[in-house]
């Protein structure tokens, strides 16, 4: 499973991306999502109503993900005092791979354990990374399969429009 999605990803590295991948999607409700943190702590998705979530799946031996996190460090700093949230969902790894990791790229966002996968099929996760946005109403708005600069200018824009909406 591991080289299908290795080679998944050198595809989707191989393209040029930017933000004007981050699709729009068809509003409907983000799929369920509560997970343990690397600090022992649980999230539930529905706790963030009210805020922009960008949710993130990605994996240690994923390039492109590891290409992605300094990007989405900034995008939270740039977003301090802001509605905004980034989970990061680390799939199938364990807590002393994703340290190692993280000593490296230190992140300022929560990462979350889905050891077994559990999620990748509700949010149809085919190959890492996938992100997508949640609206404060907890809806699904953008989405995105493989890896941009979160910091982008034309992506904080998309972020700042959903910002923006009412509750």
């Amino acid at each position: 499973m591991k080289a299908w999605l290795g080679f998944v990803i050198l595809v989707l590295t191989s393209l040029p991306l930017s933000a004007a991948e981050l699709k729009s999607l068809p509003m409907q409700p983000a799929p369920a999502l509560a997970l343990p943190t690397l600090d022992q702590k649980r999230i539930d998705l529905k706790q963030l109503r009210g805020q922009v979530v960008l949710v993130n799946f990605w994996a240690v031996w994923c390039p492109p993900c590891r290409k992605e996190m300094p990007s989405m460090n900034r995008l939270m700093a740039k977003m301090a005092g802001k509605p905004f949230n980034i989970l990061g969902v680390n799939e199938g790894e364990s807590p002393d791979e994703i340290h190692a990791f993280l000593k490296q790229v230190p992140v300022n966002f929560p990462i979350l354990l889905d050891a077994e996968g559990a999620y990748l099929k509700s949010w149809k996760v085919f190959a890492f990374p996938t992100s997508y946005v949640v609206d404060k109403q907890g809806r699904l708005r953008l989405g995105l399969f493989g890896s941009i600069e979160w910091d982008s200018p034309e992506a904080v824009a998309q972020l700042e429009k959903l910002l923006a909406e009412a509750e």
